[in-house]
């Protein structure tokens, strides 16, 4: 696809994203649905209502009517396209900066759209071709108050709030200014956690911290969560979608090492797991013991949503997908991530655990380590030569490539893997080993094999 990546559409507002293209988006997804009435919705970034705005006028252009939701986790959208059957356009750069934005599309059942579905709304687009109404047909719109109400209550009652609310959980909540600051922290109130929060006033310039829940990022939470003695962190992206975790002790959690406590605590014989094709080594390790087909897509929650989708269409039951960087999906409750509701179940894993420390819960899978390393380049013509010199690098080397998604090398003990960013101009390298210093290596080599191509 060109225009849309592998979570959606982003770039930098006002440069590459631009409230002309959100339009045209707009009029092309409306297009696409054939929708009486679509919802609009976005998250704290200073450009988002401005795209809202232009997101709600093309829709109007085709004849769609517009339901304003205002500033709304996505999750929160996906729960309020469902109960309503209506779908939406999004307005959101979820993770990147500040000056960026971007746009998503959720369907009608709460979903963000399959390739299928995303490739042709893009046509559209590329072809400009609209199902443009006539003047006194054009969509009127609507605010819509009580979406984060009805979201958190749907939330709080999926899961074992009593178990929860026994284990007298301490919470420390990270929103990162994004658009969970009033949901998230009241979701664990609600099930029964003392709740402290920190970054948690909505704020489109993430003042705080950057929106990326990383741990070079999460300092203040980590912080707080070891000198108030609080049992677990939990912090977001800017939209909401992910869940990283802290430990009693104030360390970050590794992504991979949270999805695969949670894929062992869902998983049962038979079952199958989607993740895609930079899964850790803990997840292939948890779905061996518990005797689960493990399915590997290209990077991108619009791979995993489609693959899922196959194989529920299959009869194959799949109770947990998701990447390591804390964008786990389960699908039973719905196919798309909800951070709040990733940590929550991690608030079951641990109400179940007999008193256990986070640290103690996760120690069976902390065995790898992992390296991640971007390589930011400049256009187009640049990317593709440093590609072409990772390509000549894995050619050479002593095992073969998966070609998935980029090129992964398998070495039995250890793992590297190169390929570009669906969403920004960085090539991504992931390398993982039992051994530290094993995955080190395998990321330079690959990162000076990548710089090599460098004009």
């Amino acid at each position: 696809m060109e225009l849309f990546g592998s979570s959606g559409i982003r770039g930098v507002a006002l440069r590459y994203l631009t409230p002309e293209l959100v339009l045209d988006i707009a009029k092309a997804a409306g297009s696409v649905w054939g929708a009486d009435r679509v919802a609009v919705a976005r998250d704290t970034r200073t450009t988002g209502e401005l795209f809202a705005n232009a997101a709600a006028s093309g829709l109007a252009a085709v004849g769609c009517d517009v339901d304003r939701l205002g500033v709304v986790p996505t999750p929160a959208v996906g729960q309020y396209c469902e109960a309503t059957a209506r779908p939406c356009v999004l307005v959101t750069a979820s993770h990147n900066p500040p000056q960026f934005n971007g746009v998503k599309l959720v369907g009608a059942d709460g979903v963000e759209l399959s390739v299928d579905v995303l490739e042709r709304v893009e046509r559209r687009v590329l072809d400009d071709d609209y199902a443009t109404a006539e003047w006194e047909a054009a969509g009127s719109e609507r605010h819509v108050d009580g979406v984060k109400d009805g979201y958190v209550d749907q939330l709080v009652d999926a899961v074992d709030g009593d178990a929860i609310a026994d284990a007298a959980l301490s919470v420390v909540v990270d929103p990162g200014h994004g658009a969970a600051s009033a949901t998230s922290p009241r979701v664990y109130r609600e099930l029964g956690c003392a709740v402290r929060t920190v970054n948690a006033t909505p704020d489109g310039h993430f003042p705080g911290r950057e929106s990326e829940p990383v741990p070079a990022n999460l300092t203040a939470l980590s912080r707080l969560v070891a000198t108030t003695d609080a049992d677990v962190g939990i912090a977001h992206d800017g939209d909401a979608d992910r869940a990283v975790f802290v430990d009693e002790t104030g360390a970050v959690v590794d992504g991979d090492t949270s999805f695969a406590a949670l894929a062992d605590d869902t998983l049962t014989p038979g079952d199958a797991v989607v993740s895609a094709v930079n899964v850790s080594q803990r997840l292939v390790d948890v779905c061996t013991a518990n005797d689960a087909d493990l399915e590997l897509t290209p990077i991108g929650a619009t791979n995993i949503i489609t693959r899922t989708r196959e194989l529920d269409d299959q009869d194959v039951h799949v109770p947990i997908a998701g990447e390591g960087n804390g964008g786990v999906f389960f699908p039973p409750y719905r196919l798309s991530r909800d951070g709040a509701y990733i940590g929550a179940r991690f608030l079951e894993l641990l109400a179940g655990a007999g008193g256990a420390s986070v640290s103690e819960v996760l120690a069976p899978y902390t065995d790898y380590h992992f390296v991640r390393v971007n390589v930011s380049y400049d256009d187009a013509a640049e990317r593709d030569e440093m590609l072409a010199a990772a390509r000549a690098f894995v050619e050479a080397a002593d095992a073969t490539p998966n070609t998935t998604d980029g090129y992964r090398l398998d070495y039995g003990d250890a793992w590297v893997l190169v390929r570009p960013s669906g969403t920004e101009p960085k090539i991504r390298i992931y390398a993982e080993s039992s051994d530290a210093d094993r995955a080190e290596t395998l990321a330079a080599e690959m990162e000076r094999a990548v710089e090599s191509g460098r004009a």
